[in-house]
């Protein structure tokens, strides 16, 4: 009973030290760390940035026969989404869109490769901004979506991994440790 009561003195004591390490959460600070993590930050898994970084045209081209999508097709669909949610949240239109979402994937092009993965960072960085510099009305009004655009990343950041250990293209040094 008594190394009990000393392992629970030991945890409350140690309580405000753990809490003075965490930063406060706010709104902002939880939707910038998603961003941030599935951009350019390793954290809990691989960012894009990390995963797509020194793909040739042909690697981002590669497909296997299961019906995946390529490394460039999956960075053009982050493209596409981020790049049009982005502009909704600042007013702008968008381009028109017929509703189908294969084409955000089939109109990769591995000509094109370098610049679209200068333009998904571009535009992921600019979402970043936008999340810390948005007033709070606005900041609370595209929360969820900004949430959501977190977790299509991850998720799309993923398939862009295991298409890569498939080809044989994946540094596993790169992975989360």
């Amino acid at each position: 009973m008594q190394k009990l009561q000393f392992a629970m003195l030991l945890l409350f004591a140690s309580l405000p030290a753990i809490a003075q390490k965490q930063p406060p959460q706010t709104l902002r600070a939880v939707l910038l760390e998603q961003l941030r993590t599935t951009h350019d930050k390793r954290d809990w898994f691989v960012p894009v940035h990390i995963a797509i970084e020194g793909i040739t045209p042909e690697q981002a081209r590669w497909k296997d026969k299961s019906g995946n999508h390529s490394v460039g097709q999956l960075a053009n669909h982050l493209l596409f989404w981020n790049q049009r949610e982005l502009m909704k949240f600042k007013g702008m239109k968008a381009a028109p869109f017929s509703g189908n979402n294969e084409e955000t994937f089939n109109d990769f092009d591995s000509k094109t490769w370098n610049a679209t993965v200068q333009k998904l960072d571009a535009v992921l960085k600019e979402l970043e901004d936008f999340v810390a510099n948005a007033d709070e009305s606005k900041l609370k009004t595209y929360a969820s979506e900004i949430a959501h655009i977190g977790t299509h990343n991850a998720y799309h950041t993923g398939q862009i991994v295991y298409v890569r250990k498939l080809q044989g293209s994946w540094d596993a040094s790169k992975g989360v440790k």
